[in-house]
């Protein structure tokens, strides 16, 4: 592990974006935009962000709800998860992509000349997933990103960000992806159109599918864990980040 941890910073404009950034005690490998699921920057993501940086990767975990609530860190009961779902429906697509602009320049800047990824679960696999359609980085590690193929809520706009996969394959992002056969938010049927509009469209990619596994398996919440899976699918991020980056 390093020897250091992680802090707020400014990443865009003053009283603008905020991230949790954590920085390697070491050599710097490349940087990592990590984005969160309905929870904001909770434990469970700024352990992420702790466990990429003993890789020797800065990560950058923005706080995408900012202009609505700072530093948001909710858990897992019945009502947090309702105090998220309210920030999530209050995101904006173009706001989304805007701001992960900003985590990208940030991130480059901190790279140490090395590539970026995003890596991102749930409702971060989905906006990392939108930025790939919108700009230029290495990498996007998503587990079980939601609503590629669906529109219909602020979030997602009326654009869903498959609909421009071509966009991924031109801006040169790998895309990587985790999900289960179980998930009921993106099901099987689904994620195997995913897989023929990314082939489709030329992107570079690799999709993997756990079975027995549902939505948010390697999340820490014990309900929806699934080890075997979770360690596998590290493994790949790992290895990708090594390769991309």
């Amino acid at each position: 592990m390093t020897d250091q941890i992680g802090d707020w910073q400014e990443i865009g404009a003053p009283g603008g974006i905020e991230a949790y950034v954590h920085r390697p005690s070491g050599e710097v490998r490349g940087a990592v935009v990590v984005c969160s699921e309905l929870y904001g920057v909770n434990g469970y993501l700024r352990g992420i962000c702790a466990e990429l940086a003993a890789l020797g990767y800065v990560a950058v975990a923005p706080d995408f709800y900012w202009r609505n609530a700072r530093r948001t860190e909710l858990g897992y009961s019945a009502q947090e998860r309702e105090e998220g779902l309210v920030l999530m429906r209050a995101l904006d697509r173009d706001e989304l992509v805007a701001d992960s602009a900003v985590a990208l320049a940030a991130a480059r800047g901190l790279a140490g000349g090395r590539g970026v990824a995003f890596v991102g679960t749930s409702m971060g696999g989905h906006i990392a997933v939108r930025a790939a359609t919108e700009l230029r980085f290495e990498l996007a590690a998503v587990f079980y990103p939601g609503w590629m193929l669906t529109a219909g809520f602020p979030l997602v706009g009326p654009v869903p960000p498959l609909e421009t996969a071509g966009r991924i394959a031109a801006n040169g992002v790998f895309l990587l992806g985790f999900n289960g056969d179980r998930d009921h938010i993106l099901p099987l049927e689904e994620w195997k159109a995913v897989e023929e509009r990314l082939t489709e469209a030329g992107v570079a990619h690799r999709l993997v599918t756990y079975p027995g596994a549902g939505h948010g398996f390697a999340a820490d919440r014990p309900a929806d864990h699934d080890a075997a899976a979770t360690a596998d699918a590290w493994r790949r991020v790992h290895e990708a980040l090594a390769e991309h980056l």
